[in-house]
């Protein structure tokens, strides 16, 4: 709408178009992230065309959910740690986007640690992950956790086989501990094929807005897939318990498997609508003997759009 058809409208006619304007400005941003993920000009197939609308209109509602579990978690002091685990490429980082987009960063935070230091790694292997577990009312969501023993580090070469059983000895105490201290705990594989992991690959090799995402490790696990499809079973085998248990994504198709990670996560968080109380916007106060001063032109940014 033209800024002289606004103008025209009405004030309760302004604030709903206003708020219009709000609601497809948050769409716009998830738009803007699927053009990032796909590639700018990427030509989509049918089918997919025809889902994206569900996706969309899934996507929104699906949001709203995690909203209301954000507020249930800050009501109850409820804690959350969720972990996404999976071969580079495999789409974590893209249904941790979705699951953060409308939650308030304050209550629900990513945890992405880099390679540890030369101190870290004299330090208790799970230290520098206890760091970062949440407090009473907060959400923290691992973007590679301490599994890293499992897979990087034990197909690179990076851990004794000592450290390794080590691991597997003391991981499932470790989660056990942190469930009976009050800490929920999810866990997800993102799988995807050897095909797949090819072309998102060779893809981000085309895009100048992803060749960052690419790393020599990342490049090397290509060569190593059999030995990342072992490491990867081992894992599952061995640190799935009762109280943690392994739950795997199947996410070759990255817009469902986002769908499907979603709805599987509200559904393990026993979470409720929380009633908020009423919010008034108050009245703006005048003083008469204010004046607004205008803003040096040369403290201005060029209006280039």
């Amino acid at each position: 709408m033209s800024d002289a058809n606004v103008n025209s409208l009405s004030a309760a006619e302004r604030e709903r178009e206003r708020m219009r304007q709000e609601i497809i400005d948050d769409l716009d941003e998830e738009i803007e992230l699927e053009l990032q993920d796909e590639g700018l000009g990427g030509e989509s197939s049918p089918s997919d065309r025809s889902f994206r609308h569900t996706y969309f209109s899934e996507l929104v509602r699906l949001q709203g959910e995690l909203v209301r579990l954000q507020d249930w978690v800050k009501d109850t002091g409820h804690r959350l740690v969720v972990l996404f685990e999976g071969r580079d490429a495999a789409g974590k980082g893209g249904a941790i986007k979705r699951i953060t987009q409308r939650l308030n960063p304050r209550i629900c935070r990513v945890a992405a640690l880099p390679a540890p230091t030369d101190r870290e790694k004299t330090q208790w292997y799970f230290q520098r992950y206890v760091a970062q577990l949440p407090a009473a009312g907060e959400i923290v969501l691992f973007d590679r956790s301490w599994y890293n023993r499992a897979g990087v580090e034990r197909v690179m070469g990076f851990c004794s086989d000592e450290e390794y059983e080590e691991f597997f000895r003391s991981v499932p105490e470790f989660e056990r501990m942190l469930v009976r201290s009050g800490i929920q705990l999810v866990k997800y594989w993102f799988s995807i094929t050897d095909d797949e992991q090819e072309a998102r690959f060779r893809a981000r090799m085309e895009d100048p807005l992803k060749q960052w995402k690419l790393s020599p490790m990342d490049l090397e696990s290509r060569r190593r897939w059999e030995a990342y499809t072992k490491a990867k079973e081992t894992m599952l085998e061995r640190s799935s318990i009762p109280e943690a248990p392994w739950w795997v994504v199947q996410a070759v198709d990255k817009k469902r498997a986002r769908l499907n990670c979603i709805n599987h996560l509200l559904a393990q968080v026993p979470y409720q609508s929380v009633t908020r109380p009423e919010v008034e916007l108050p009245p703006r106060v005048y003083h008469a003997d204010y004046e607004r001063q205008p803003t040096p032109e040369d403290m201005i940014i060029p209006e280039i759009y």
